[in-house]
């Protein structure tokens, strides 16, 4: 009988069905790092979505027998001590191809249409006191027209650039695989950057991948232009573009996510208090219907294990 841990139950706003073969389940509203060997001590299945598992907590867990993600990144599983042990590693995917691309839209189309800074005017009473009927102190662009390029052209990227395209918007993409669409145009990250009206970035976080936009690509940007991150935050240098937002070297940038989660103290865009920069707290991922998506893809990739056909493995 598998004993089952949820290490962060909290995490995930859904109904979470039990799995259809015989187990134990225990689940705990969250987990620090200093808890997780205790709790999983016994535990054949442990659940996870942002709580560490590295190697010196595996070695400790000698029944251990497969990590089931409840997300799509990885980062905080020690991949290689999960090999050398031969535990499965399963995580989702594909769930959110919906809200992701949905909430990077609503970043753009707030950024383009300045709707932060009119709707601080209206709090202010500035437009109360206004002697015409609109006010028009901020620059409004449409998308229609403009190029949306996209870093990272996978299940999402290939969404947004749906969405992008609907708006009448011509995409750009970088990608590692083939990419066959006749309506995209592949092109290198520096053309790309150098001519995007929006940036969006739709990359896992590796070694490569880390701060892949620095202080450099950020000045090849137009200064009109826009930067979208519902990726990972690792992949753009904070400092950097925290001093380029605050100089005018691009035009705005819409986040939701920073490279430390909950954030530290002190991280540079935290402090801005602009009305071209955007931050949401990883909240791109979490509608109703992506999150009940997750619950439900959580407990087959559980199934197919019990099943000896583990689905979705790192």
């Amino acid at each position: 009988m598998h004993n089952i841990v949820f290490l962060d139950r909290d995490s995930l706003m859904a109904d979470v069905r039990r799995p259809a073969f015989e187990h134990a389940w225990r689940d705990y509203g969250a987990t620090s790092a200093g808890q997780v060997v205790e709790r999983l001590r016994g535990a054949t299945i442990a659940i996870t979505n942002k709580v560490p598992l590295r190697a010196a907590d595996i070695a400790q867990l000698p029944e251990l027998k497969m990590v089931a993600v409840a997300a799509t990144g990885a980062n905080n599983i020690d991949l290689d001590a999960c090999r050398a042990r031969g535990i499965v590693v399963s995580n989702i995917r594909n769930y959110s191809l919906v809200s992701v691309p949905e909430h990077c839209l609503s970043l753009i189309l707030a950024l383009r249409r300045n709707l932060k800074a009119y709707g601080a005017d209206v709090d202010a009473g500035r437009w109360q006191a206004s002697n015409q009927f609109c006010l028009l102190d901020h620059p409004i662009a449409d998308l229609a027209g403009s190029r949306l390029g996209i870093v990272g052209y996978g299940a999402l990227g290939k969404q947004v650039a749906a969405l992008g395209r609907a708006f009448g918007m011509r995409v750009a993409v970088v990608s590692r695989s083939p990419v066959d669409d006749a309506d995209v145009d592949v092109v290198t990250l520096a053309e790309l950057l150098a001519t995007s009206d929006v940036v969006s970035l739709h990359l896992p976080l590796s070694a490569q991948t880390t701060n892949i936009i620095g202080a450099r690509q950020l000045a090849s940007m137009k200064r009109s232009a826009l930067l979208i991150n519902t990726a990972r935050g690792g992949l753009v240098d904070e400092a950097a573009l925290a001093q380029a937002l605050t100089d005018g070297v691009i035009g705005g940038a819409g986040f939701d996510v920073l490279s430390q989660e909950p954030p530290l103290p002190g991280n540079p865009l935290l402090a801005l208090r602009l009305p071209n920069f955007i931050l949401t707290p990883h909240v791109a991922w979490a509608s109703a219907g992506a999150m009940q998506t997750l619950a439900e893809m959580l407990i087959d990739n559980l199934e197919a294990f019990e099943a000896g056909k583990p689905q979705n493995v790192l």
